[in-house]
């Protein structure tokens, strides 16, 4: 059975200007010089847990900031190079990166030295109109951006 994440696309927007995107960059030494095709939707792994209530809890652990799972729109699946499959929503938040605080995980780095550090798991977020969004977003991510664009236009 593959491993199974559930995220949160936050997205604002407003009249005259492109839609934006919410994404978040990985923390830690791994992912420090990385850019395009790095940045991830807030998300992370859940077992027996209702999808929305997981991406309602990891948008809040790694963006600091809550949502209501009730509020948050489905947009489909997509399976990650690694075969993990991400269950993806999107809700309409105006959220400010400038305070926006993640949790932290713990690894031996530099790797062999014995020595653990803690990182912050998302080191920043920030908004992305959606053609750079498609630049920076993990490439298997990708398909997700679309749609947003569809969920987002009124339905009949």
């Amino acid at each position: 059975m593959p491993r199974r994440s559930a995220g949160v696309i936050a997205v604002r927007r407003a009249p005259g200007t492109p839609v934006q995107v919410l994404l978040a960059h990985p923390g830690g030494p791994l992912w420090a010089r990385r850019d395009d095709g790095a940045w991830s939707i807030p998300k992370g792994e859940y077992t027996d847990e209702d999808p929305r209530d997981a991406a309602a809890r990891e948008f809040a652990e790694e963006v600091g900031v809550t949502v209501d799972a009730a509020a948050l729109t489905p947009i489909g699946e997509i399976t990650q190079k690694s075969g993990k499959v991400v269950t993806a929503f999107v809700i309409e938040k105006n959220v400010d990166p400038g305070t926006s605080v993640s949790n932290t995980f713990e690894m031996e780095w530099p790797r062999g030295s014995g020595r653990v550090q803690s990182f912050p798991e998302v080191d920043r977020v920030e908004w992305f109109d959606l053609d750079a969004a498609g630049r920076k977003i993990l490439p298997a991510q990708q398909p997700l951006l679309a749609r947003v664009q569809d969920a987002l236009r009124p339905q009949p």
